[in-house]
């Protein structure tokens, strides 16, 4: 079983954030200031997890596939022989913006022997500016190596009941840290995207962020719930809104004391979650007298490997029939 699994990626230290940020903006050199500010962002955080985060979720996830497949499906008459690498579970983790790429990924699966593979990334929900682009990514990667084989690209999972269970399970912690949950206003929060972006879809994404967010409180009996949106880019386009920020404001007036983040547009703790909501939104509730409490991320629990084996694994299987 060959799996690609693929993630945004980010800088490791300051001197990789420039190429970074320019590999986001396509080749497009970020101006000094849009550089500074993205620095001084880093510099604040001290450090993301992201890259670390992902690659244990990779060897994790190798370990448990390999745990689900047969080891011996047959009686044995003598001691068994190691058992050949094509009979294993192969995880390989490419990044979209950072090393190892999405094309080095590729590159090692074709080295060793691969015919086919099943993809997947670490973002839940379909857009044209996630999962369109990893598999834009794929194709390209594959057509500069001269080389290809059968890929099964896993676009979504946002209403997987693994999924849902393991984001309400955190979600049910904060809540705990709260002095009145039933009072208290969550917050579903997800990567913003330029309208002509979410339009582009026909309204996939936003309709796939309120789904999950729906079912998760309706999972918890939560009734006082929105989703907002955080993390919108630096241009005069509008975006998907209200932003957090705004959001904690408006609840504020409206009344609540407390507030509970659940950033289920993503899977772990990066620059998004750590600067915009640890940092930013933070002072934002302080400000307006909110005491704020944020749900964990899934990061590379168990409960996460396992929803992603049980995807690679249906994938993989269905494909050979």
């Amino acid at each position: 079983m060959n799996v690609l699994l693929m993630y945004y990626g980010t800088p490791y230290d300051e001197s990789q954030i420039e190429p970074y940020y320019t590999d986001i903006r396509k080749g497009r050199k970020p101006s000094d200031e849009l550089l500074r500010e993205l620095k001084k962002r880093y510099g604040t955080i001290a450090k993301s997890p992201f890259n670390e985060v992902s690659f244990s979720l990779a060897r994790r996830l190798e370990a448990e596939l390999n745990l689900r497949i047969p080891r011996f499906p047959k009686g044995l008459q003598k001691a068994p022989k190691p058992r050949p690498n094509d009979a294993d579970a192969r995880v390989y983790l490419g990044g979209k913006h950072n090393a190892p790429f999405i094309a080095d990924a590729l590159q090692q699966m074709l080295a060793d022997g691969a015919e086919r593979a099943v993809a997947l990334a670490t973002t839940p929900h379909y857009s044209l500016r996630s999962i369109a682009e990893y598999e834009a990514a794929v194709q390209e990667a594959l057509s500069q190596l001269g080389d290809s084989f059968p890929i099964v690209f896993i676009k979504e999972y946002y209403d997987h009941p693994a999924y849902i269970g393991a984001v309400a399970r955190r979600l049910a912690a904060a809540l705990w840290r709260t002095s009145a949950p039933q009072k208290a206003m969550v917050f579903f929060t997800a990567h913003s995207i330029p309208l002509r972006a979410a339009a582009a879809d026909g309204g996939a994404y936003g309709e796939q962020i309120e789904t999950s967010a729906r079912m998760v409180a309706s999972r918890l009996g939560i009734e006082n719930w929105r989703v907002a949106w955080q993390s919108a880019g630096r241009s005069n386009e509008e975006w998907l809104g209200p932003d957090i920020n705004d959001a904690l404001r408006q609840a504020a007036d409206d009344g609540y004391k407390e507030a509970v983040l659940s950033a289920i547009g993503f899977t772990a703790d990066h620059l998004e979650i750590l600067y915009d909501l640890d940092y930013e939104a933070r002072q934002t509730a302080q400000e307006c007298g909110i005491h704020l409490v944020r749900a964990q991320s899934l990061n590379d629990d168990y409960d996460y490997v396992r929803l992603l084996a049980d995807l690679a694994e249906a994938a993989w299987y269905a494909e050979a029939k």
